[in-house]
């Protein structure tokens, strides 16, 4: 066996060094420069940079790879641009959603010099924004042979406890056709603002959906995001969109949940009303089959549940590499203003990932 692990130092001011260096999404590239310099003064690292993205490896052969993977972007702060720390807390933009998970990982980074299987570390820009400019996905589009691994996980906010898979997710925009009049004689014409009352009922009354899958339970959700609609305060809409946004869970396919939506509105609609697909992703499976995350349910001890949201574990599984969520913060807190995470968490959360990648799994695949 190679050397004992370095101490850990403190989570919690690791986590508040970062978080006190700004990276609001497309501006990232100052954290990346920070976390690029203290990765590549660990000696057992390969690192490379690619743009705002950044991948640092161990080489040693082992059995297995474990790839641990965070964003380094927050949205924009909202009075707590700077970290606060209050006794054992960390406050600040990013402290949940995600920067401490990026100090638990940047700590297993430069400590484990001889883990029991290979490391991948990734750190990504652009997880906040639009879908085009996820680090994540740039990078398995450019340069796939970093992503690969084993099994994966997630640093988002999990409270501790580790979000298996994830739910996809499918936005549509519905288009009500109506035909114009003067609001003093409507019978000329068409309400099509009217017409949304019978979609809204739909909606509403969709009935819910809750799988178990892999021992979690999904919970699926429908609902109606935004509206617009209006000519003039005297004419009577001949046009009205309804934005609506699936929550579907792992078994359905992207084609599966469009046709389920659909053939909830078909009664409501007309031949003249459209329904457009405008953004989808698939969700992910929760994968805790695997060995490795086997061995981390098993280590951490702590509550198992579905992912009800989106997140990057998608991207994984679609390159057949499972993946779960685990990280420090709280969920609930992300994007308050109020953003906080306690220090009790980041050193279980770290803890039990340090047990994982000191011992590896306890089975082999056969």
């Amino acid at each position: 066996m190679g050397p004992p692990p370095e101490p850990v130092g403190d989570l919690v001011a690791l986590t508040a060094e970062l978080v006190d260096i700004p990276s609001v999404s497309h501006h990232e590239a100052t954290l990346g420069d920070h976390l690029e310099s203290m990765l590549r003064a660990v000696p057992w690292l390969v690192v490379e940079r690619h743009g705002d993205n950044l991948v640092a490896r161990t080489e040693l052969g082992r059995r297995w790879r474990l790839v641990l993977a965070g964003h380094t972007d927050t949205v924009p702060p909202a009075g707590n641009q700077r970290a606060q720390v209050v006794g054992d807390v960390v406050h600040g933009v990013g402290a949940s959603d995600m920067k401490s998970g990026l100090a638990v990982f940047v700590e297993l980074a430069r400590t484990e010099a001889d883990p029991a299987v290979d490391l991948t570390f990734v750190f990504y820009a652009g997880e906040e924004v639009d879908s085009r400019y996820n680090g994540l996905g740039h990078l398995l589009a450019d340069h796939p042979h970093l992503l690969a691994g084993d099994a994966a996980i997630l640093g988002e906010p999990t409270g501790g406890a580790i979000e298996a898979g994830c739910q996809g997710s499918l936005r549509m925009v519905v288009t009500l056709a109506g035909r114009r009049a003067h609001s003093a004689r409507p019978w000329m014409g068409v309400n099509a603002v009217h017409r949304l009352a019978a979609v809204l009922d739909a909606v509403a009354r969709s009935p819910e959906r809750r799988p178990v899958l892999g021992g979690c339970e999904f919970r699926e959700a429908l609902q109606a995001v935004a509206v617009e609609a209006g000519v003039a305060g005297n004419v009577v809409p001949d046009r009205a969109t309804l934005t609506l946004n699936h929550r579907f869970a792992p078994d359905r396919s992207q084609a599966d949940a469009e046709d389920h939506v659909r053939s909830l509105l078909a009664p409501a609609l007309g031949p003249e009303d459209t329904v457009e697909v405008v953004d989808v992703a698939a969700g992910a499976p929760p994968g805790l089959e695997h060995p490795l995350l086997r061995a981390l349910v098993t280590t951490a001890g702590v509550e198992v549940r579905a992912k009800l949201g989106w997140t990057d574990v998608a991207r994984f599984a679609a390159m057949g590499i499972p993946a779960c969520n685990f990280g420090p913060g709280d969920p609930t807190l992300a994007h308050h203003p109020d953003e906080r995470v306690e220090g009790s968490l980041l050193r279980s959360t770290h803890a039990a990932l340090a047990d994982l990648v000191r011992h590896g799994p306890a089975e082999e695949i056969a």
